[in-house]
């Protein structure tokens, strides 16, 4: 089962192979939404400053009825953050919202305030001034792990080269239709875990025919196949959903893939529209 799964980082900690992202689950939800997922066996629960859900978050890890030890929960530090002394604050700040003695895992959200997501400016020192407060941070034992969210490789060689703990992370996007494996191969050569949130490249991958029609032949849903297509590429898919039906189906993925369907799948068409979602900076369009 591959909710009782985990992957090693860097550091020697163990990290669940399948988490539930929480990006659109409201605060006053998220309690519950944490709630069902620990329910239906989930131990790795995702969040970030800029969802707005920490405390609801925080809650449903207090109300959840299983050990804090045994629960995995990663937060994002704001991506406006760029100084030593605003990350240090952000961090305290996510430890009280969330009401939680340590975070498991802290990540800077983006290389680039998303309002300037599209700038050429990288905020190379921004960035190693903020990694320098996760950094002192996680040796002070309040995160458990460090690591980076959008980078691509000259952001991480900028952490790399003045960095006294390696990012153990880079959660980017990454699905069937979009995976970036240049950027994969090489955070995978540096001994960096890759997250790949919005498996299901929200919820686009359902309308595609192609997809569709190999999820038929394995009895399995789009998302599972979507899903499972990370995890055969050594990848964490971080399926967000607040509907307990779907948490179950999502991590219902114990099937394997033949080599000739990953390669399909490998080069299946771009895709480049995400709906709703395409105004989010990630996505190639600047803020509405």
């Amino acid at each position: 089962m591959k909710l009782r799964e985990n992957y090693l980082l860097s550091n020697g900690q163990t990290i669940p192979k399948l988490g539930l992202g929480t990006w659109f689950i409201s605060d006053e939800n998220a309690a519950q939404a944490v709630k069902d997922a620990v329910a239906l066996g989930y131990r790795h629960i995702d969040t970030a400053q800029a969802y707005g859900n920490e405390n609801g978050v925080g809650n449903g890890i207090r109300a959840c009825g299983t050990s804090r030890e045994s629960l995995f929960l990663t937060t994002k530090l704001a991506a406006e953050i760029k100084s030593y002394e605003q990350a240090v604050a952000a961090i305290d700040q996510s430890l009280m919202t969330l009401g939680l003695d340590y975070i498991d895992l802290m990540i800077i959200h983006s290389p680039k305030p998303w309002k300037k997501f599209h700038e050429s400016e990288r905020f190379l020192e921004g960035n190693s001034e903020a990694w320098r407060a996760l950094e002192d941070a996680y040796k002070a034992g309040k995160l458990r792990a460090i690591g980076v969210s959008n980078f691509e490789k000259p952001d991480l060689e900028n952490i790399l080269e003045s960095c006294t703990v390696k990012p153990m992370v880079n959660q980017i996007l990454a699905h069937i239709g979009n995976t970036p494996f240049d950027l994969i191969d090489y955070c995978q050569s540096k001994d960096i875990l890759v997250e790949a949130y919005s498996p299901v490249a929200h919820g686009q991958l359902l309308k595609n025919v192609k997809v569709a029609s190999l999820a038929e032949k394995y009895g399995v849903s789009v998302a599972q196949l979507s899903i499972l297509y990370c995890l055969e590429l050594g990848l964490l898919p971080l399926p967000k959903t607040a509907n307990p039906a779907h948490m179950k189906n999502n991590a219902e993925v114990d099937f394997s893939i033949s080599k000739e369907d990953m390669d399909a799948l490998k080069h299946m068409e771009q895709i480049k529209d995400y709906g709703d979602a395409s105004v989010f900076p990630v996505f190639g369009r600047s803020l509405k």
